[in-house]
């Protein structure tokens, strides 16, 4: 195997190792009625504002708990877009599906790992280290996509008198849209002043995890990521299990998000901080979670509006976030197409190749054919770099023997050796980077690629074959086995199969003769990175693999044919010396 290849193939491996108004509108003027007061029960006492006061005081008060009537139920709100099943316990989110996306046989699960003491979208009085909400709250259908829930809290102060807020939490949805709005309001009698627990408000905490369901054990191409956008500036948060980082205010939303979807919180006012979790609660369960902590709220009556996008992680569906009419909340640059996920200074060319590809979408609707014919396009552009490295590698050849002498001539002094090796090559017409720089010119075309073929949003459930590539977005498969395999899974897969037999005949057609025999290291590139290559790819999406195992049998036959072009052409100049 010629050094282009082998630098080729060691740089090909680091791409893919390295390679988400309620007074007017909500209630009427007195939205409890006599005699229906509800009370909030807290298992500890609570820190609220001291009303005669400049500057909020901390307070150390006990509920007065009272007997509720109340029981809990849920509810449902559904748009084309969304189905979205509530609790009246807290006012939260127990259920939140995607109509639009399918998740083994089901719809993709934007709310999972719900539990009684871990709901979506619930809240704390005070920090992130509070205990949600969890009394019965009054609900209230405004419309068919408009809900709301509100109670009553009564406290006694320090100083022996009473006060009362109603806390009411309003989820309004449009039938197009993949955001909701989430107004929370907190709304006092004229003793209360303010909500002053610690050093916040309350904390909104969203769902344990985003959907869909994946094998963090199997599928190492899924993530959860923790992405805000601070500065106009996205930074991202990649935690290892068990961590917790916090993000300190301003930022103008903050997310978590995976490959294909996102879930993103938009407050319209600048929140005190949030923390991002990966701790888990339950064993063998994957956990993404954020608490964005509201600072202290000193008024009478304060609503927040919050806006969460829920929904596939597209530039599509997030870019029309940046313009003013073309969404119904009036966000106007809101950069939320910054979560989806690019090759950074490469996103221009990334974008060119997903252009060309959806034109042969057009020409053949289906995703497969069109990875094909994008790939075939990519090598005959690139022919000429592939045919210039061959030329070189050919002329390396040729020149070796020369090489070698030099090299043992001047072993003991090496500044001689370069100023003679490098008069030799200046003799012989031949530049040592002629063969690496084609290949080098290659490399951002690759990382584009892997970008593209490996978060392409159209990819999931693009079925290509049925029975084989039924989904682009996941490996493929032809049977399952009842047992698990190490480092496979459960799955028999052809594409890895058949990318390594390709990968073994392309060492085989473009090493150099004599040099596995010579050189222990070429054969464990040889036969070595193959074996590595097809555990690193089994599980790799069929899109991904289908690309890098076509490219390798097209290179394999460009490498035929220059192969023959060049021994036609030694040849000939060996006719014409004769």
């Amino acid at each position: 195997m010629d050094k282009n290849t082998v630098i080729a193939i060691v740089l090909s491996t680091v791409v893919i190792i390295l390679g988400f108004s309620i007074q007017t509108i909500f209630f009427p003027s007195d939205p409890i009625q006599p005699g229906k007061t509800e009370n909030v029960s807290l298992s500890e006492p609570v820190n609220v504002a001291q009303p005669a006061s400049s500057q909020p005081q901390e307070t150390t008060v006990s509920v007065i708990e009272e007997e509720s009537s109340l029981t809990e139920e849920r509810f449902v709100i559904e748009t084309p877009l969304v189905k979205v099943e509530f609790t009246n316990r807290g006012g939260d989110i127990v259920s939140y599906h995607l109509k639009n996306h399918i998740d083994q046989g089901n719809f993709v699960q934007m709310a999972e790992i719900i539990n009684q003491g871990n709901r979506a979208f619930s809240l704390k009085l005070g920090d992130s280290n509070g205990t949600p909400v969890d009394q019965l709250f009054n609900v209230r259908r405004i419309g068919d996509h408009v809900i709301g829930f509100y109670r009553t809290m009564m406290v006694r102060n320090q100083d022996g008198t009473s006060g009362s807020f109603t806390l009411a939490k309003q989820y309004t949805f449009n039938p197009d849209d993949y955001m909701f709005e989430l107004e929370i309001t907190i709304d006092g009698d004229q003793s209360f002043n303010g909500l002053h627990i610690g050093d916040a408000s309350y904390t909104l905490q969203t769902s344990p995890q985003i959907g869909p369901h994946w094998n963090v054990q199997q599928d190492k191409y899924e993530y959860r990521h923790f992405f805000y956008l601070q500065d106009n500036k996205k930074k991202t948060l990649k935690l290892n299990p068990g961590q917790t980082r916090s993000v300190e205010s301003p930022f103008s939303w903050i997310g978590v998000a995976g490959k294909y979807f996102t879930l993103i919180a938009v407050p319209d006012f600048s929140v005190k901080n949030a923390f991002v979790t990966t701790m888990s609660e339950e064993p063998d369960t994957t956990r993404a979670q954020m608490y964005i902590v509201r600072s202290p709220i000193n008024q009478i009556r304060n609503t927040d509006t919050w806006r969460f996008y829920v929904g596939p992680r597209t530039d599509k569906n997030l870019a029309k976030y940046n313009v003013l009419t073309n969404n119904p909340y009036g966000l106007n640059n809101a950069k939320l197409n910054e979560i989806v996920g690019s090759s950074g200074p490469l996103a221009p060319l990334e974008i060119l190749l997903k252009w060309i590809m959806e034109l042969f979408y057009k020409l053949i609707p289906n995703w497969g054919v069109s990875i094909i014919l994008m790939t075939i396009l990519m090598r005959i552009v690139i022919f000429p770099l592939t045919k210039k490295s061959s030329e070189s590698t050919l002329k390396m050849q040729e020149l070796q023997p020369k090489i070698k002498e030099i090299q043992e001539k001047y072993k003991d002094n090496q500044q001689k050796m370069n100023e003679e090796m490098a008069k030799f090559y200046k003799t012989a017409g031949y530049n040592p980077l002629s063969g690496c720089l084609p290949m080098l010119i290659q490399f951002p075309l690759i990382f584009a690629m892997y970008g593209l073929f490996n978060n392409y949003f159209e990819f999931r459930g693009a079925m290509f074959i049925p029975g084989w590539i039924p989904d682009l977005s996941q490996g493929d498969s032809i049977f399952k086995f009842g047992f698990e395999l190490p480092f496979l899974g459960n799955e028999l897969r052809i594409l890895p199969i058949i990318y390594v037999v390709s990968q073994l005949l392309f060492g085989k057609v473009t090493q150099t003769p004599g040099a596995t025999q010579q050189n222990s290291s070429m054969k464990i590139m040889m036969y070595g990175m193959p074996l590595i290559f097809f555990f690193l790819f089994y599980n790799a999406p069929a899109g991904l693999i289908l690309y890098w195992t076509l490219s390798n049998i097209l290179t394999l036959v460009q490498q035929v044919i220059i192969n023959k072009m060049m021994h036609a052409k030694k040849n000939g100049l060996h006719l014409i010396k004769q």
